[in-house]
């Protein structure tokens, strides 16, 4: 039944996207045909920066549970991870990490503790951004959610959190809890991986005629994402990112440039994805192979 909803909404998803191109096609085509090379080379950087600091976001917390990696390996294990989500169903970035993990020595509940908690931290920064970025006059209904999100990222709500799951799963306890100085580091990254999926957007946009400067970017791109991960039942978001995109871009941007800046946007985050996911698996391969020389 849960498959069958998740591939409804997803077909749904889909239609309407597809419809929403077709009827803009001229101006969807003219967007496309304003983007110049050097900007989506730079919109492609600034992901690859945005993924890197996602991915110390999760190294840090999961060293302040008590697995610290180091850097290659930690960047196979996050990146290859994270091609899961394209896969329906939320947990398999997670299995893999948590298989990934454990031939390195991180015990699953680490991996596992350390994958759940992304989301709430991604979400209460994005929100931040959002009404920082954007104004809390249009936004302010972000405030709402702020608070609670507040109390959840409390590391003895946290520990506690955990303990609790760990012990209706009849798994060990964590021997380490997190604490607020590893919660506020993973904070402090978790923003400047907005900062920098902001500027991709910013220099799309730009290219495109958009009237709307880097904060708007930066608020605009972290408003969609949020909403997107608090999409479960499609693939990383699919289609609600965009969909909100075109909304939150209307201000600055045509219909038809939006829609095509929405595109844009997935594609050149899935490439990222790849491109951060080859390079680890490699850069991690080449240090396995210098060690057993």
């Amino acid at each position: 039944m849960k498959k069958a909803v998740r591939l409804g909404f997803l077909l749904v998803a889909l239609g309407f996207g597809t419809w929403a191109v077709v009827s803009q096609w001229d101006a969807v085509a003219a967007g496309f045909a304003r983007l110049t090379w050097p900007m989506v080379a730079g919109s492609l950087v600034s992901v690859v920066a945005a993924l890197l600091a996602a991915m110390l976001t999760w190294r840090t917390l999961l060293a302040d549970l008590g697995s610290p990696l180091r850097l290659r390996p930690a960047a196979k294990v996050f990146f290859v991870g994270q091609l899961g989500k394209y896969i329906p169903g939320a947990v398999w970035p997670m299995l893999a990490q948590m298989e990934m993990g454990k031939d390195l020595g991180v015990p699953r509940s680490r991996s596992a503790a350390a994958f759940f908690l992304m989301m709430p931290i991604q979400l209460a920064t994005g929100l931040l951004v959002t009404m920082v970025t954007l104004g809390w006059d249009r936004f302010g209904w972000a405030l709402l959610l702020i608070p609670v999100l507040v109390v959840l990222l409390e590391p003895k709500v946290i520990n506690s959190l955990i303990g609790f799951g760990l012990r209706r799963l009849k798994r060990e306890p964590l021997e380490r809890p997190l604490t607020r100085r590893g919660m506020l580091t993973a904070l402090a990254w978790a923003v400047l991986g907005w900062c920098a999926y902001g500027a991709h957007l910013y220099l799309l946009a730009s290219d495109m005629g958009a009237s709307g400067g880097l904060l708007y970017s930066v608020g605009a791109f972290a408003l969609t994402w949020c909403l997107g991960i608090m999409t479960f039942v499609v693939p990383a978001g699919a289609g609600v990112r965009e969909a909100a995109m075109v909304v939150v871009m209307s201000p600055v941007l045509d219909r038809g440039s939006a829609i095509a800046l929405a595109l844009c946007s997935r594609i050149v985050i899935i490439l990222g994805d790849l491109i951060c996911a080859a390079a680890a698996g490699a850069a991690a391969k080449a240090a396995v192979d210098r060690n057993s020389v």
